[in-house]
């Protein structure tokens, strides 16, 4: 059983799919506690970046980085049934959890990251994808956000979605992933306030509402823990 990396402070994950410097950045000044999973620590490493812990199985990370983080960061974990992100989110405990390197690349890195942070809707989690943040949207968040910025809205089983502040309505609608979903939204301008039904709603914004996102999303409440989330 991996060790919990406990923090007052946002912890940043990064996977080692296809981050980005900026990427990492970004995150480190919100989330200033940096865990690796797996080969995500050759990538942090090689922008600069030294993570207080590496987790995972191991099969990817170098030996040039085991050797620089030493045995006391490098917190093994061998289960094959679960992925790396799913590895470094039970080994970490923070108030916000900021995924970077999770995404990119490969369309099932990035499905297997999507369906870990839909058995996490308890938690903190956004995923900074490089091209927009990708977080599972809280039983009730209020945003305030700039006239005709992006807010997507993806359903990953069918679920509906109160809102205000928003250019198209969405009271009325089921969204479903078979059906109307509601994507490329766009704020009025000013607060945005969104009500999903259930923990089944994908939210996705530009990379520059991070802020916006982390003070709305502070003091909002969190769907319970799933009887089989870790």
């Amino acid at each position: 059983m991996v060790a919990r990396f406990a923090k007052s402070q946002g912890i940043t994950l990064v996977g080692g799919g296809v981050p980005s410097r900026d990427a990492l950045a970004r995150a480190l000044t919100i989330a200033p506690h940096l865990v690796a999973a797996d080969g995500g620590a050759d990538a942090a490493l090689g922008f600069g970046f030294t993570p207080d812990l590496a987790v995972g199985d191991f099969d990817s990370i170098s030996e040039s980085a085991r050797e620089v983080l030493g045995a006391d960061r490098l917190h093994h974990n061998p289960d094959q049934e679960t992925t790396d992100f799913d590895k470094v989110l039970a080994a970490v405990e923070a108030p916000l959890l900021v995924a970077v390197g999770f995404s990119g690349g490969r369309m099932d890195h990035t499905l297997a990251a999507i369906s870990t942070m839909a058995q996490n809707p308890h938690r903190r989690l956004v995923m900074d994808t490089g091209e927009d943040l990708c977080l599972i949207c809280p039983p009730a968040l209020t945003l305030t956000l700039p006239a005709e910025c992006r807010v997507s809205l993806y359903p990953l089983a069918p679920v509906r979605c109160a809102s205000t502040g928003l250019s198209w309505a969405t009271d009325h609608h089921l969204f479903d992933p078979l059906g109307r979903i509601g994507t490329s939204n766009a704020a009025k301008g000013g607060p945005v306030t969104l009500h999903p039904a259930g923990p089944q709603m994908l939210l996705m914004l530009p990379l520059d509402q991070l802020g916006a996102l982390t003070d709305g999303w502070a003091d909002a409440p969190l769907w319970p823990a799933p009887a089989r989330a870790q």
